[in-house]
């Protein structure tokens, strides 16, 4: 079985700590490499993505229910399906092009991890196939951190609104 790091992503926003995974000696986590595939090809949507992510989601609402609406075998697809509102904010993402893999950590509104995605060239991700393999490998990561949650290999600091290893380093080893 392959090792991989949790490590922050962002920890600026007002209300969620994004994380995200990398394989061990990789150079880019998968949450960068989705980005840096897609910002050329999807500017704007890679621009509505990034957008709904650090300000709906990180300064101004927190990962509310309504944001993750597209589960999937644990995981949630971003960003959500259908018309959400959310406070007086009305969100809406018609045949957005990209999907992004996430896990919301014990369904809290402060920890999020991104993990990576593709573009959605078919109704359903099993019939997109890059789409598909980065669905399973964030189905994969997503149970492999909610056992370490389980086993107390990670445990969440409340105080910091971080995920930390049993020991109480940062290094998150999974």
């Amino acid at each position: 079985m392959s090792t991989f790091e949790l490590e922050i992503w962002d920890d600026e926003t007002e209300r969620v700590t994004f994380y995200t995974v990398r394989w061990q000696d990789a150079d880019l986590s998968e949450t960068e490499k989705f980005f840096e595939k897609h910002e050329k090809s999807h500017k704007d949507a890679v621009q509505h993505l990034l957008s709904f992510l650090l300000d709906a989601m990180g300064t101004d609402h927190g990962a509310v229910d309504a944001f993750f609406n597209r589960p999937e075998d644990g995981v949630f697809g971003l960003p959500p399906k259908g018309r959400i509102t959310v406070d007086e904010i009305k969100l809406s993402f018609p045949n957005f092009p990209l999907r992004l893999y996430a896990l919301r950590i014990n369904d809290r509104e402060d920890l999020v991890v991104l993990f990576n995605g593709g573009t959605k060239t078919s109704q359903t991700n099993q019939e997109s196939p890059e789409l598909n393999l980065k669905f399973r490998e964030a189905v994969s990561f997503g149970k492999r951190i909610e056992q370490a949650l389980r086993d107390g290999m990670i445990v969440i600091d409340e105080e910091s609104r971080t995920l930390k290893s049993f020991d109480g380093s940062d290094n998150i080893t999974i």
